[in-house]
């Protein structure tokens, strides 16, 4: 009885295995985009030493940029809005940057996940004139998330 057990299980073992399929693992390119290693924020505010910057995700996949003097209130109306912003991984640590672009200035919020040192700020907001030159660099701190 015993025997006729064991051929039993050792048969359907055996079955199981010519029915078993591999499943082909998904292709990658080479390469991990930063969206899978870190979350973007739907909505993020971020306070530097002259501004506090709001960054939300629009329904169309684009980022929408609303800035305040550093002491004013989020309430209250914004001095600055520029839709249609891009997200633009930045290697594949997870660092990015979201790109707004308003009458020849560059405005970019840079998200610093991966740096050098344990003290750089989480975002840095980085404003260029219309000849690419920088005029402003300010380190930013999250106020709310």
């Amino acid at each position: 009885m015993i025997k006729h057990i064991l051929l039993g299980t050792f048969c359907l073992a055996q079955f199981s295995f010519v029915q078993a399929k591999e499943v082909p693992a998904p292709k990658t390119d080479g390469f991990i985009t930063s969206s899978a290693l870190q979350q973007v924020p739907k909505t993020v505010i971020i306070k530097t030493k002259k501004f506090k910057i709001r960054i939300d995700k629009q329904p169309n996949g684009k980022y929408l940029y609303q800035s305040w003097n550093a002491n004013a209130k989020i309430t209250a109306k914004p001095s600055m809005i520029i839709s249609d912003g891009e997200l633009i991984p930045d290697g594949t640590g997870g660092n990015y940057y979201i790109e707004f672009n308003n009458e020849g200035h560059s405005y970019q919020i840079w998200r610093n996940y991966l740096t050098d040192s344990p003290k750089k700020a989480p975002y840095t907001l980085v404003v260029n004139d219309a000849n690419d030159r920088e005029i402003v660099r300010q380190d930013g701190y999250v106020v709310k998330n």
